[in-house]
């Protein structure tokens, strides 16, 4: 089966939406299959071109038996609304000869990936003019988050704007998402109940498991072995609340037997290095290699999953499948009704989104309680077994595109 995946994020060294196409791009071609990529270099999630992408602005790389066409974009210094928007459709626009050119390569089938929805109707145009299963998948509703958190305002533009979202996800013969939530939405927006797909986020349960032994990160930070490790791993975005925190460690300054690790890159870093200078229990380190993944992970005694309560129910954050797989609880910020709720509490704590107070009080709870961690590590372990395993969820998937039910 040849197989063409169009998406904006596409790096080596893959972490979010990145990581999500990179893996199943290697794991069909795995399996057998042709695989291509559409996709811009690398840039997300340091917003800044990585090293030797600047020239030329197309090229064409091989990558673990993927062909991957790159395509340029303006990448702005600050990601703000509408630069964000200018940026994506830079994108959009440079990689559309990219994609018209692969119809004469007659996929069977096309494979959007939103973020970012403007690239959809290039996904569907190339579908059409070849006979191929034009299929988009949503990893967030981007264009809802932008709205709700106050990054495009008016009436007039947000009727627009949904229209011809609308108009654009009843194109496609398939519209999958991550979570039942956004599944729901999708039908809301007017996509067939038939067209709709539940393609859930996956993880790699054998590089992703539990430790037998004491992280190596935790002599590489100078942290002791029995010290509780309250962990943040991901894309520092302004969407996630990110700020509650170094909130959480100032309330819990008095226990120098926790310690706070936030690692990963993006927007929101200079804030949290800012907050760091008068927080000695919070250690920041820079994006990791995906090899040190399960060790990174297994560094956690307790996973820590902040989320801004404007964007809780429109994403549902790829990051949660490795805490779930590295066998240690979870705490959440969000609803008691949202969908990250009905995942975490099964295997770790909710507390309320934007209450650093209550955050403090959850990671101090399940500091005293190693027995409790204990147990609701085997259950999110547990949980990531039966749902989460990457060569199942892969395996439906491309069921579904060779037309199997």
């Amino acid at each position: 089966m040849k197989i063409l995946l169009y998406s904006a994020n596409f790096a080596p060294e893959p972490t979010g939406i990145g990581k999500y196409s990179g893996e199943m791009a290697s794991w069909l071609a795995s399996q057998g299959h042709e695989v291509r990529v559409v996709a811009a270099p690398p840039y997300y999630p340091a917003w800044k071109l990585a090293e030797g992408y600047a020239w030329p602005p197309y090229r064409r790389e091989q990558w673990q038996g993927v062909s991957v066409f790159r395509a340029p974009l303006w990448v702005p210094a600050s990601p703000g609304g509408l630069a964000r928007v200018l940026h994506l459709l830079t994108f959009a626009a440079a990689s559309l000869p990219s994609m018209l050119r692969q119809a004469f390569w007659r996929p069977d089938v096309v494979f959007t990936v939103a973020p970012a929805f403007v690239c959809a109707p290039a996904g569907w145009l190339t579908a059409r003019l070849c006979g191929a299963q034009a299929w988009l998948h949503i990893q967030d509703f981007e264009v809802d988050v932008a709205f709700q958190m106050g990054l495009l305002k008016g009436k007039l533009l947000r009727r627009l704007v949904f229209g011809c979202e609308s108009w654009m996800l009843r194109r496609f013969d398939r519209v999958s998402s991550i979570s039942g939530r956004m599944l729901e939405l999708l039908r809301n927006k007017g996509v067939a109940p038939k067209a709709v797909t539940f393609f859930p986020n996956w993880v790699d349960i054998a590089h992703v498991s539990p430790l037998a032994a004491p992280s190596s990160y935790r002599a590489e930070l100078d942290i002791a072995d029995d010290a509780v490790v309250a962990l943040f791993s991901g894309t520092l975005s302004n969407k996630q609340g990110l700020m509650i925190i170094p909130d959480a460690a100032k309330r819990l300054l008095a226990r120098p037997d926790i310690v706070f690790v936030v690692c990963g890159d993006g927007v929101m870093k200079p804030q949290l290095e800012a907050a760091r200078a008068s927080l000695p229990n919070l250690r920041l380190l820079p994006l990791q290699p995906f090899e040190r993944l399960g060790e990174l992970l297994g560094l956690a005694d307790i996973h820590l999953l902040p989320q801004s309560p404007e964007a809780e129910d429109l994403v549902l954050p790829s990051k949660l499948t490795g805490m779930l797989a590295s066998g240690r609880p979870v705490i959440a910020t969000c609803r008691a009704e949202s969908e990250i709720a009905a995942v975490v509490s099964g295997c770790g704590m909710i507390v309320p989104p934007e209450d650093g107070a209550a955050l403090a009080a959850a990671i101090a709870a399940l500091a005293d309680d190693a027995s409790g961690r204990a147990r609701l590590g085997l259950l999110a372990r547990a949980y990531a077994l039966e749902n989460l395993a990457r060569d199942a969820v892969l395996g439906r998937v491309a069921e579904q595109m060779a037309g199997a039910d």
